[in-house]
């Protein structure tokens, strides 16, 4: 299927491969093969899985493994990492593992990076085995991920799959580093604006100011998250909300949890404090719950607000039918206009 816009702009898709409190990880994965293809079929553009460790309520840990299984069973839509977290992971691992997946599945895989590492301390140690590098050590690990791809012939080590092919990086964040990161080496950059709203603008600004032209862009492009929760009628989309809310309410409370299904009233199981602290986090501008008319007039004024160059769409939501129901609407809007 030929990639569809919305105002101009394609849209994607996050997975995070939720595992509900009454399913499993094989459900899970069921769910987002269903996912990936109706959201091809609607003319999304990407399906990304995100990396995420000691966490019951996903189940992309094995991000690559779960992209393999999700262009496997597509035929058309690009299938990526959004991102794979480089800290927990050897660089020549990763230039292997998509090297593979671009080998299997030509001009398909995104490979985008983060620089956190999507878990906790004691997590972090069992993936590394030391805690001994840092945040800051991502540019090199950049660096040398890039180089096993470059297909250098007089390199002692090379990566095989991966040598020589041209599978793009993407740098991730939610703060100014990998924006200017990715600026200073002419990279595409997606920025987590669906849990990070405050820092949005100024990290697309750092980027677009500081962008160097390079073999891979000779413009900026920058895509951008957002959480949409569609639904027919504005009572059950807001009732579907609920389950992404008490993720976030879980995650704040250290008792990481499978994703819950929704309830009636959240003030029943959060305290006012807990409740602002959502609100802060799910912003409006970048949390949309609602009908299609809804999603409509709030992605044109997040496209207006930020000037994206792509949406990357994520729907945390507990009944599958639901989920899929919520992207149809989405794309409802899609080459609309």
């Amino acid at each position: 299927m030929q990639t569809k816009r919305f105002n101009g702009v394609p849209l994607s898709v996050l997975d995070l491969a939720p595992i509900t409190e009454e399913g499993s990880p094989s459900e899970a994965f069921q769910n987002s093969v269903e996912l990936a293809q109706h959201t091809e079929k609607w003319g999304f553009h990407r399906y990304w899985l995100a990396e995420h460790h000691n966490m019951p309520g996903i189940a992309s840990s094995a991000t690559s493994v779960v992209i393999g299984h999700i262009a496997g069973a597509t035929n058309s839509i690009r299938v990526g990492s959004g991102g794979v977290m480089l800290p927990n992971h050897a660089p020549i691992v990763i230039a292997e593992q998509f090297g593979t997946l671009e080998s299997m599945y030509p001009g398909r895989i995104d490979l985008g990076l983060g620089r956190a590492p999507g878990t906790d301390q004691a997590t972090s140690y069992a993936l590394r085995r030391t805690l001994n590098s840092s945040p800051e050590d991502f540019p090199q690990q950049v660096a040398e991920l890039e180089h096993f791809f470059e297909g250098d012939p007089n390199a002692r080590v090379k990566a095989y799959p991966g040598h020589g092919l041209r599978i793009p990086i993407w740098l991730l964040g939610s703060s100014g580093f990998s924006a200017q990161l990715a600026a200073h080496k002419g990279l595409p950059f997606s920025f987590a604006s669906h849990f990070a709203p405050d820092n949005t603008l100024g990290a697309l600004k750092l980027y677009r100011d500081k962008f160097q032209p390079s073999d891979v862009l000779e413009q900026p492009y920058a895509m951008v998250g957002v959480n949409v929760i569609a639904a027919d009628t504005e009572e059950r989309a807001q009732w579907l909300s609920t389950s992404q809310q008490q993720q976030f309410l879980s995650l704040r409370r250290g008792e990481s949890s499978p994703l819950k299904a929704p309830v009636e009233n959240m003030d029943e199981v959060s305290t006012p404090f807990e409740r602002a602290a959502l609100e802060s986090t799910l912003d409006s501008r970048t949390t949309i719950v609602g009908t299609k008319e809804k999603v409509k007039e709030k992605l044109n004024n997040f496209l207006e607000e930020t000037n994206a160059d792509e949406v990357i769409i994520n729907s945390q939501i507990y009944y599958q039918k639901d989920r899929l129901r919520s992207y149809e609407i989405v794309a409802e809007l899609m080459d609309s206009e």
